[in-house]
């Protein structure tokens, strides 16, 4: 399946160049803007795999938009540009940015460019879906614990019962132990033997 690509560039004619190139590499080019404001809107409805933007724009500069694209969504951007000052790459490292090609941009240079980002893009995805992932199990862990807890406090169970008592519950009812643990800490928690005794 090839990648898409959202090109966002103000001089139409470099766009058109930059296009044909991904396209004749295989990239499916699925939308095209001119200034910044468009490409927040078209990263938002078209969901690319990469943007490609210019630094300077009207309206509003590929930095500005890159950032502001960055807190949205997940979306790796490789920048083009016709400086090579340092202050443009200092304050391109701020957003999601994984790479900058300096203009007049070359084949050669663009085609390796956007693999080397679509790549790098993969991989940070990857690394936030672990995290995430690793999030969830800790949380879920520390709601079994409380569980088991409470039951320890409620019913003098040791920790091995309490334990033991939550995974019958979960194997009868076919429920997570998570799933187990919330509705034990639903049904005895403190705040609502504080209800119920009003």
């Amino acid at each position: 399946m090839s990648k898409k690509i959202l090109l966002v560039e103000d001089e139409s004619i470099v766009r058109m160049d930059i296009s044909l190139m991904l396209q004749d590499a295989g990239f499916e080019v699925i939308g095209e803007a001119g200034d910044g404001e468009k490409a927040i809107e078209l990263a938002e409805s078209l969901k690319p795999d990469l943007i490609i933007m210019d630094i300077k724009m009207p309206k509003l500069n590929g930095l500005k938009a890159s950032k502001i694209i960055s807190k949205m969504f997940n979306i790796p951007i490789l920048l083009l540009t016709a400086y090579s000052q340092q202050e443009f790459i200092e304050k391109a490292k701020e957003a999601n940015i994984v790479g900058y090609i300096v203009k007049p941009v070359a084949e050669n240079r663009l085609i390796p460019a956007v693999e080397i980002a679509l790549h790098q893009g993969e991989v940070s995805e990857r690394y936030r879906s672990e995290v995430k992932e690793a999030d969830a199990r800790l949380e879920a862990r520390k709601t079994v614990e409380r569980a088991k807890g409470l039951l320890m406090e409620e019913f003098g169970y040791s920790e091995d019962t309490s334990y033991k008592k939550l995974r019958k519950i979960s194997m009868n009812k076919q429920w997570t132990l998570e799933k187990v643990a919330q509705q034990v800490l639903r049904k005895y928690s403190p705040e609502r033997q504080l209800t119920n005794t009003k």
